[in-house]
């Protein structure tokens, strides 16, 4: 029986109810008619409370597991807006088809990446995610992850990556430390804004779906040694380029194209040569709005991905070329030896066409309608057809957007791919198109759908298959559960040495006019006993049809050899290398340089470069750790919140959610070898009271004997755990031991995990008592330490510095002595030569007068004789002098001398100086009443030089006088 005729009985099933249901069992497992009904029993005993089903978010809880109450549970969970649901290993993710901005907010990221079992939660995209991010930080071989997102077209595949990418992005800027949080944010930021720009530019609008995917991608988000981003390249598989020059009826062109028809300034319209009343052939609903028609985001992303304003100038004139070149017709000429004709407006679009992609208008138009056929050595101009100047006119469009496409990728890998030394691990995203069968399928619906199945084979082989082999090769008591494996759809399509695809390239690569009825001659011929494919003899377009695990699709021949041969005629790749454009000329002059020798047909099909890519990124697949999410499209119309049944149970029943819960539900999904589980859970029973002897051999038994004392060891442990009632038999549901592995439960991953968390804290908690206490130790010596070298230092200054005070102090005292020394001479040498008064003539002073340190002159009998230099002068001509100085020496005895009170009597007394020979010349004042001296020392160049009888220098103390009252 065919999936087809499943399909049918699971509608009828859904619209006829429970008797159905009945008829879908026995057509599909054939059991007795006593299960039929014990069966159904239980069917309608689950389904009665419907009121709660929408709270089952694992369907591995669900009983029975059957096509009607999975799809029941879905639609209830639906009807209350819970779109995620867990399915065993897999996500099933409900497309909402209307935003839910509460659902992935900056907040919701943080709860689940904080939790310490994100499982616990609801279930969520993020889940997924922080599960294969736990991975890599617990480098769980094997260490690098890879998200696998499938489904059909408009199921949600390119939100959901982009929600996974944001999400890495976030935890790892959240989880950066300081120092490099400007390079993550950067990093994160150039990241997320390659979308918009992939987006733009591959993206289109389709019947399925308006932001349809129209080329694969594989995202790897590079990790380094703490787990933070640091880089993430793109890998693309097959862009439909077809769709730049042909758009199927109510389907758009690449989203780019309407972004700048529709968002572009008056200036770029007039450099671009486009007037709003232009229309152009190949930008068909451009009436139609969509939400990705956001030119203003995609050129801020060009920005903060380093593509400054002139290159972005070069790529818009390049696309405005393309869209002139589509509104160029030809027109047969009456004479077959001269080219096709064009019309006026074909001339001036051909012209708009040459100026914006920067190349000659005559050269342009030379190259569309005649082609160079090489005779020997000789080159011959032949005109094309009509058909054939189209044919040249698309093609020459599709290289170029094609070729600008790559570039764009390669920007984006320099612009955000880290250096090999920096990154150690990384986690993948693989957002491909969906399944997609259309009215027309042609060579871009086979590869597609020929993606599909190979990530459907991914799956198969590694949980359906691989899973249950292992049970039985491990030991464990296992019944299969039969699915559906689409292995012989593989061998039908890339099958060697006859397949469709050898067939297509061998066809291909004949240097002749391909003929869509010998090829399906050929086909009906060579592939007639595969039951996967058939015809349809009665139609009169030749045609074959595929049975895929999502449903029968039939292809048209017509074209797909020629699609398949990619052929570019080497006029159109000289002209592109003349450019003035420099973007395009350095595209096609690097192409040209990395295949020099690609000339006419291209030796390489799109077929076998799309199969050698898949196979490279099957290879990444497999060498990384799943995980699967699966997106359901509800509907087929993209209505908000509506569910259609048979468009649900088609979408479960072709990916295998039914069989995949089965397994899930009665299996092991954590499979550890005996030698990894003992590195990593063997401290679990050092650390316990119910304690294990070292296992130092690497035999399997030896190591089997140990992983059964360490599980019952943990069993144990949980068994004094009052939370956890768990007997001899339920620990079989938690547990199992292989004859190499150890199978476990996530239940029971997560206690082992716990365990080994708490031991782990524990440890921790012990290293850093012991750290602290070292520290404050080493700490306290350090500043017994410090205090002691501060005092031996601080008393070397300080003798230092007491002996720098000595010894500027004794200098200080030397200098002193000499000066006074030097003055104290001096003095000497300034006084009189006269002999002192003898102190016997003098009579004894009254003790008033001795007190206040005068003489009265009148009380000697003999006349005084007043001896100073000049003073002896100003005194002996003053009726009387008063001078008060405090001094010592000379100056002492300047002062008694003044303090005299002599009376004015001439020829009493005498003065007589000590210049001998010089005498005094002159003084300044003659004074006639009391007067005050005011000694200073004179501005005079030898006043301080001492006369004497062999010098002619003559020099003295100035004497000024202020007359007084």
């Amino acid at each position: 029986m065919s999936s087809a005729d499943n399909r049918r009985i699971v509608r009828e099933g859904l619209r006829n109810g429970g008797a159905t249901e009945k008829r879908f069992v026995q057509k599909v497992h054939s059991p007795p008619s006593s299960l039929n009904d014990s069966l159904e029993g239980e069917i309608q005993a689950f389904l009665i409370d419907e009121d709660q089903l929408h709270t089952y978010d694992d369907l591995t809880k669900v009983n029975p597991v059957t096509p009607s109450t999975v799809l029941k549970c879905l639609q209830a969970r639906y009807s209350v807006k819970v779109f995620y649901t867990h399915a065993g290993c897999t996500l099933v993710a409900l497309n909402p088809f209307q935003p839910i901005p509460d659902l992935y907010t900056l907040d919701v990221m943080k709860e689940y990446h904080g939790a310490p079992q994100p499982q616990e939660f609801k279930p969520h995209i993020f889940i997924v995610a922080e599960e294969a991010y736990r991975n890599v930080q617990g480098q769980l071989e094997p260490v690098n992850q890879s998200l696998v997102v499938s489904g059909e077209s408009g199921a949600g595949k390119t939100w959901t990556s982009r929600c996974l990418m944001k999400y890495y992005a976030t935890v790892a800027a959240s989880s950066s430390v300081m120092k490099s949080q400007d390079t993550v944010e950067r990093i994160e930021k150039r990241v997320l804004d390659s979308n918009p720009i992939m987006e733009a530019f591959g993206n289109a609008c389709t019947l399925r779906n308006n932001n349809s995917s129209r080329f694969g991608k594989y995202i790897q988000l590079q990790l380094d040694r703490c787990q933070l981003l640091v880089g993430a390249s793109v890998q693309t598989y097959l862009l439909e380029k077809t769709r730049v020059a042909c758009q199927l009826a109510n389907e758009r062109n690449f989203h780019i194209f309407y972004q700048m028809m529709k968002r572009a300034t008056d200036e770029q319209r007039k450099e671009w040569k486009m007037p709003r009343e232009q229309c152009f052939v190949w930008l068909p609903n451009s009436e139609k709005t969509v939400e990705e028609d956001c030119f203003h985001e995609t050129v801020e992303a060009m920005v903060h991905l380093g593509i400054n304003a002139e290159r972005q100038r070069q790529i818009f004139r390049i696309l405005a070329g393309i869209l002139q070149l589509g509104n160029v017709n030809f027109s047969s000429s009456t004479d077959e030896s001269q080219p096709c004709n064009l019309d006026e407006q074909s001339k001036d679009f051909s012209q708009r066409a040459a100026e914006l992609l920067c190349v000659s208008a005559e050269e342009l138009q030379m190259c569309l309608r005649v082609r160079t056929l090489k005779a020997g050595k000789q080159s011959v101009l032949k005109p094309c057809s009509q058909a054939e100047c189209s044919m040249r006119r698309d093609c020459l469009a599709k290289v170029i957007y094609a070729e600008l496409f790559d570039w764009l990728v390669t920007f984006i890998n320099n612009s955000i791919c880290a250096d090999t030394s920096t990154w150690c691990n990384f986690i993948g995203v693989l957002d491909v198109y969906g399944f997609e069968c259309f009215q027309i399928n042609n060579l871009e619906q086979l590869c597609i759908n020929y993606a599909n199945e190979k990530l459907q084979q991914h799956f198969v082989s590694h949980y359906l298959r691989a899973q249950q082999e292992e049970y039985v090769s491990e030991g464990l008591e296992w019944s299969f559960v039969k699915y559906q494996d689409n292995q012989s759809c593989l061998d039908l399509l890339e099958g060697s040495p006859v397949g469709v695809f050898s067939l297509l390239n061998e066809e291909s690569r004949l240097n002749r006019v391909s003929d869509a009825k010998t090829f399906r001659v050929r086909l009906e011929k060579e592939l007639c006993d595969n039951a996967n494919i058939s015809w349809d003899k009665f139609s009169k377009e030749p045609h074959f049809t595929v049975a895929h695990y999502a449903g029968k699709v039939h292809y048209q021949i017509q074209g797909m050899v020629e699609k398949n041969k990619d052929p570019v005629p080497p006029e159109l790749t000289s002209l592109l290398q003349k450019s003035g454009n420099p973007l395009l000329h350095q595209i096609f002059t690097d192409k040209e340089t990395e295949n020099p020798t690609t000339k006419g047909l291209s030796k390489v099909t799109v077929v076998s470069k799309f199969k050698n890519s898949l196979e490279s990124l099957m290879k990444i697949l497999h060498t990384t750790t799943p995980h699967y999410t699966r997106c359901i499209k509800p509907n087929p119309d993209c209505k908000p919140m509506t569910f259609k049944k048979e468009e649900v149970i088609m979408q479960l029943e072709a990916c295998g959610i039914v069989e995949t819960i089965h397994i899930s539900a009665a299996g092991f999904p954590i499979r550890i070898p005996f030698k990894s589980f003992m590195q990593r859970y063997g401290l679990i029973a050092k650390h316990s009271i119910f304690k294990l002897e070292s296992v130092d051999a690497e035999s399997s038994g030896v190591l089997r004997r140990a992983v059964e004392k360490l599980l019952s060891v943990v069993l144990q442990h949980k068994a004094f755990d009052p939370s956890h009632n768990l007997g001899g038999k339920k620990n079989n549901l938690w547990v199992h031991c292989g004859r190499t592995k150890v199978f476990l439960t996530q239940l029971m991953l997560d206690s082992l995990e716990d365990q080994r968390k708490k031991i782990l804290s524990q440890c921790a908690f012990t290293i850093q008592c012991c750290w602290l206490k070292h520290q404050r130790r080493r700490r306290h010596a350090r500043h017994q330490s410090a205090t002691l070298i501060q005092a031996v230092v601080r008393s070397w200054l300080v003798r230092r510095r007491v002996q720098r005070y000595n010894r500027a102090a004794a200098v200080i005292q030397n200098t002193w002595k000499k000066w006074r020394a030097q003055l104290k001479s001096l003095a000497e040498a300034e006084l009189d030569d006269a002999k002192d008064f003898a102190e016997e003539d003098l009579p004894v002073l009254n003790p008033l007068i001795r007190e206040r340190g005068s003489v009265q002159l009148s009380s000697i009998q003999e006349p005084v004789t007043v001896r100073g230099w000049p003073m002896g002068l100003a005194l002996a001509c003053t009726p009387s002098i008063t001078m008060s100085l405090t001094a010592t020496g000379f100056q002492k005895m300047v002062s008694v001398m003044t303090s005299l009170h002599l009376p004015s009597r001439r020829g009493e007394y005498t003065v007589k100086p000590n210049q001998y020979s010089q005498e005094l010349t002159s003084i300044r004042a003659q004074p006639k009443r009391s007067v005050k001296l005011h000694y200073q020392r004179s501005p005079l160049l030898y006043a301080d030089t001492q006369p004497d009888m062999k010098s002619d220098v003559t020099g003295f103390n100035a004497i000024l006088l202020e007359k007084t009252l």
